[in-house]
């Protein structure tokens, strides 16, 4: 995989646009996981959506780089 990606003439990193979609899966996701309730029974909730954010994004991070 490339290291910059061009992106209208702005070079930008390859992470950039892995975080975009990151962030917008875990929108969903969390989306989901609230309308649910599982968040209730988290013993720390918003340590929860910052590890369930880590794991997507290196997850993805990982199968793109290798």
């Amino acid at each position: 995989m490339p290291v910059e990606v061009s992106i209208l003439g702005f070079f930008a990193p390859t992470l950039l646009p892995l975080l975009v979609v990151c962030v917008a899966c875990f929108i969903v996701i969390d989306l989901v996981l609230a309308r649910f309730g599982v968040y209730r029974f988290a013993w720390h909730p918003g340590l929860l959506r910052v590890s369930l954010f880590a794991v997507l994004f290196c997850g993805a991070a990982l199968l793109i780089h290798r």
